[in-house]
């Protein structure tokens, strides 16, 4: 991993909390759980733990991905909510400038992936063995040099948003993973973010609706 340098202000951003559940916006650069260095005991995790002992992650952005996260208040909590992702009944998607501008508006990248084990955590497409995954998308806006994209994963597989991006032949900006070179340095991070996301509350049992744009310098990239 590259070294950690988790940033702090604010040190953790509550979108909505009741005595169920919180909504949290996860900077880019900050761990989801914490990892197995001393290092990278610092987390999305660790720090809601502090103030709600009791919070648990039902799952999970990438360190480099921002966004909203939701993790649950208490055991029981937790088993309703992962049983809603499982099911596939929470809404999610996401905002990416990626490299380059698609031909079409929209569109569906339907490739199967699985881990490229020696080069781990890095993900690849693999049509004999891998994961059936599925992303939609829509172009939002685009200069023809980068292109802001609203992306739909209807699976969730593990960097399934940046190698369908990568595949299409448009990576996302800033991804120390899956970008050539150029669009990797025409950004200072990875430029994605899960900027909705939507459920029926288990207790309330009412519709949750949340949304949470990106910081300056994101949708307002320079094109």
């Amino acid at each position: 991993m590259r070294p950690y340098y988790p940033p702090t202000d604010p040190y953790l951003d509550v979108v909505y909390a009741d005595t169920h559940l919180l909504v949290l916006d996860k900077p880019s650069g900050l761990l989801t759980v914490p990892g197995r260095a001393p290092e990278h005991q610092d987390s999305l995790a660790s720090r809601a733990q502090a103030e709600y002992p009791d919070a648990r992650i039902v799952h999970r952005l990438d360190m480099d991905t921002s966004g909203l996260v939701v993790m649950a208040l208490g055991a029981d909590m937790h088993r309703l909510l992962s049983g809603l992702f499982q099911n596939r009944q929470v809404e999610k998607s996401y905002l990416a400038r990626v490299w380059g501008e698609p031909e079409r508006d929209e569109g569906e990248v339907d490739l199967p992936l699985i881990c490229d084990w020696p080069n781990r955590p890095r993900q690849k497409v693999c049509f004999d063995s891998g994961k059936p995954s599925l992303t939609r998308w829509q172009k939002l806006d685009s200069d023809g040099s980068t292109s802001l994209l609203q992306l739909t994963p209807v699976t969730g597989r593990s960097h399934q948003l940046r190698v369908h991006m990568q595949a299409m032949g448009h990576p996302i900006l800033g991804d120390p993973f899956y970008a050539h070179p150029q669009a990797l340095a025409a950004a200072p991070r990875l430029l994605l973010h899960a900027q909705a996301l939507g459920f029926e509350h288990p207790v309330l049992e009412k519709e949750m609706h949340f949304l949470c744009n990106p910081g300056d310098g994101f949708l307002d990239f320079p094109l």
